[in-house]
This record gives structure tokens, sequence and C-alpha cells, in this order.
């Protein structure tokens, strides 16, 4: 059991110790008012440009929510053990580096899944979009496919942290990425062929298409391909990150630079 209380509960107190949004106003301001209204934004924006449906928007943005607090905290799980000083410290424990880091993962996982929940409801109700009961349960597992995918990925680029001393410009520019070319906003048959290439190999694009398709009440046998093709995308980014920790963490020895900032 140790290898599972290592991932439980090492990574329940690293939640605590590195979450960098502290006060109830700012979790509220940055990760529940700021998704809510980008939401609205974009489905009024769409209506003006006559892009797409609300629910296109609606779903899309709901799917979108959980990358901040996902990829910035897959990204800082690894990069303030950095920026505090204590990486040395995770680094040195004889206890498997990929346990450890995978626990890190599933709170930043969680918690994205609770911001685009409270983001589809606000954008439900405030612009009145009625989803089928029978869809709920699809789409929370939709959800929280996405969220744990874009936590993997977050990850990735924390493990880039080890290397490089910004991870700040990575993460911005990734969270971008994700909002352009995943089709969350922008359909994905309007983007360049090799824009939505990409997109097919980033978290959420397949979670928000199997999203969509529940909303619309086809069921989960319609959506299981996109919700298969999601899981791909993290399990490859879960195994990627595991990858690069081990590679970057012997580099950062070789040259002692694992404290440097």
């Amino acid at each position: 059991m140790n290898p599972v209380r290592l991932v439980t509960t090492g990574g329940a107190l690293a939640y605590r110790a590195l979450f960098n949004w502290t006060t109830p106003a700012m979790y509220a301001g940055t990760l529940l008012a700021g998704p809510a209204f980008q939401l609205i934004f974009f489905a009024y924006l769409g209506r003006q440009l006559q892009v797409a449906d609300d629910r296109f928007f609606i779903v899309g943005n709901a799917v979108l929510a959980a990358s901040t607090a996902c990829v910035f905290g897959g990204t800082l799980a690894v990069g303030n053990e950095r920026r505090y000083g204590t990486l040395g410290h995770v680094l040195l424990s004889p206890r498997s580096r990929t346990a450890i880091f995978a626990g890190r993962v599933l709170p930043y996982a969680g918690n994205g899944l609770l911001i685009a929940a409270f983001t589809l409801t606000v954008g439900t109700a405030a612009l009145g979009l009625r989803i089928p009961l029978a869809a709920l349960p699809g789409i929370v597992l939709a959800l929280a496919t996405g969220s744990l995918a874009c936590a993997f990925f977050g990850l990735t680029l924390g493990a880039v942290g080890l290397r490089f001393r910004d991870v700040w410009v990575v993460s911005n520019v990734a969270a971008s990425l994700l909002l352009l070319l995943t089709g969350v906003n922008v359909p994905r048959s309007g983007l360049p062929p090799w824009m939505a290439t990409v997109g097919e190999f980033l978290p959420i694009t397949h979670a928000a298409e199997a999203a969509r398709t529940l909303a619309a009440g086809r069921g989960l046998g319609a959506a299981a391909p996109a919700l298969g093709a999601e899981l791909l995308v993290g399990t490859g980014y879960a195994l990627l990150a595991v990858l690069l920790l081990k590679i970057f963490e012997a580099e950062s020895r070789r040259r002692a630079s694992l404290e440097t900032l």
C-alpha cells in the first residue's frame, strides 16, 4: 500500500503546500469568475458573428475552464519545488519520483473538474441552455477525462522546468495554444489543416467533442471514440512527463543546476 499512500497522501500534502491561490477571493476571482465571464463573452461574440450556437461555446468553455488550474497547477507541482528550494529534498528521496509527481497531478485534476462543472452550471443558467439529465454523468466523465489529460500536460511542462528557468513563459504559451487550437471557441473545421492536426495532440480537444456530443443528447456510445482519444492523449502526456522528469533530473544533477532560479 506504500505506493498508494505516496500518491494519495503525498499528493494531498504537496497540494496544500504548493497551491498558489491562497485566499478564497483570489481563488474565486482567478479560477471561478474568470472562466465564467470568458464563457459568456465568447457565447455573445459567437451569436453576433453567427459562428455557432450557444451549446458550442458553453460546453467548449466549460471544458477549457479546467485548463488554468490543471496546466498551471501541474507545472508548478514541479516548478515551485525549485522556486522554494525544496526540489533537492524531493529528488534525494528514495521513493519513486514517478509516484511522487503522479500524486501531484490528481488534486489539480480534481480542482479542474470542480471549476469546469461550476463554469458549465453558470453558463447553462445564464444563457438558458437545457442539457438532458441523462447526459450529465457522461458530461462529468468527459470533464474529468479532459481535466486529467490537462494535468498531465501541465506536469510535462513542469518537467521542462527542471532544465529551463522560466516555466511561466512555457505555461502561458501552452494555455494560449489550448484556447486557439482545441476547437473550444473556433470550430476545428474552420482552422487551417496544420492547426487542426496540432489540436489532435492537445488535451481537451477530444473531451470538448465528447461533451458536446453528450449535451446534444446523442448518448455515451456516440461520445466513446472521443473519450477514448482523450484518454490516449492524457496517457501519452503522462508517459512523456515521466520520461522528461528522468532525463532532466539526470541532466540537472550532472550540471549541478537543481536549485538554479
